[in-house]
């Protein structure tokens, strides 16, 4: 049965019907209902709620209750989550699982609590310090909120990681219906390497710091090839109409929501327009772009940011099919009249034999109607 969710709350539904025990969190905008939904949600499930006195505080309880074995998640807003970086270093040295919720609003600074996408350079280019990676999931639609938070839980315990789910403000407020399917939650046994007293066995330590040479070397080749390992198994992805588009959107979240009306509107109008929906934002689909998209006229790129994800799908089909960049910046929010321009644009310039440059295009809100 299917019921009227905002994203935040079908997010700790989500999060609690997956076996999530423990939550740790401190209160900001636009992520509020998360923290609001499980003070009452969790306990009635058998689980613990604590609002922490700050988010350093609520990342290093995460790293406590991930060490003795218990499913535990976080949630916070932009700068929050900066605030949390070292912790999340610390946990990924420590391969601890967790799941950790941002649902990102404007920025640099304080900035504002409209929606933003501009937290994708901190998600997956690791925001802290140590060669390290999070699988980075983006949801684009409340009921995939609710999912993908779920999901995040068994790919934590699989590859003993902390895995972020990157939202924005937008789809964090929206309500949608959702349905959830009542299943048990999947159990991994950690038995090997949490801590739950010594009695029967030696004493094992759970830590990042190793002071010998060499030792945190041959620590950091091991992450990297279970890095290696989920590049080859975790990449999720969505295509829409891209076998015959001759231009293909490529957008995550809410922008891929934007992107998907937009098509609409073109193909109405005789432009056969796509979408590539990158699901995984680490790991990154390169290959799945390059290969899908290489027969378009070209690829527009649309974030809420000044081109952070415009970098990856360079690296991914650059020198193989012209890439343009749409971007709205501070909280601003793309909209299908002037995504359909640029894609006119682009159109009209390559039936008259024109390769437009491909620079980046910033709108304000007064022509983004």
């Amino acid at each position: 049965m299917k019921q009227f969710f905002a994203g935040n709350e079908a997010a700790a539904e989500g999060a609690v019907r997956a076996g999530c025990k423990v939550y740790f969190g401190y209160p900001i905008t636009p992520q509020n209902e998360i923290p609001q939904y499980m003070s009452w949600r969790l306990p009635q499930a058998g689980g613990l709620f604590l609002q922490a006195e700050s988010e350093l505080a609520a990342i290093n309880m995460v790293h406590g209750a991930s060490s003795v074995g218990v499913r535990v998640m976080t949630s916070s807003s932009s700068p929050g989550i900066s605030l949390k970086q070292e912790g999340i270093s610390y946990m990924c040295g420590c391969e601890l699982p967790a799941v950790i919720i941002n649902v990102q609003r404007g920025g640099p600074g304080l900035g504002n609590i409209a929606p933003s996408q501009s937290d994708y350079f901190q998600a997956t280019k690791g925001g802290g310090h140590g060669d390290y990676h999070m699988i980075v999931l983006a949801p684009h639609t409340v009921q995939e909120f609710a999912d993908l938070t779920g999901t995040a839980f068994n790919l934590a315990d699989e590859y003993r990681a902390p895995v972020l789910v990157l939202a924005d403000g937008f789809l964090g407020q929206m309500m949608e219906p959702v349905e959830f399917v009542d299943r048990p939650p999947k159990i991994y046994d950690k038995s090997s390497w949490m801590l739950s007293g010594a009695k029967g066995r030696d004493p094992r330590i759970i830590r990042s710091l190793f002071l010998v040479e060499g030792v945190l070397e041959k620590h950091n080749i091991a992450l990297q090839k279970k890095y290696d390992v989920i590049r080859s198994k975790e990449i999720r992805f969505e295509v829409d109409q891209v076998a015959d588009a001759d231009w293909v959107f490529i957008a995550y979240g809410t922008c891929a929501r934007i992107c998907r009306e937009t098509m609409g509107t073109l193909r109405e109008k005789g432009i056969k327009a796509g979408l590539f929906r990158p699901i995984s934002l680490w790991p990154f689909p390169y290959e799945q772009i390059k290969k899908t998209c290489i027969h378009a006229k070209g690829i527009l790129v649309v974030e809420m940011n000044s081109g952070q994800m415009l970098e990856d799908v360079r690296l991914a089909a650059e020198r193989i099919i012209p890439i343009y960049f749409y971007g709205r910046l501070g909280g601003g929010v793309p909209g299908i009249a002037a995504l359909s321009r640029r894609i006119e644009e682009l159109e009209a310039a390559s039936k008259s034999g024109e390769q437009p440059p491909q620079e980046k295009t910033f709108w304000l809100a007064t022509s983004d109607v």
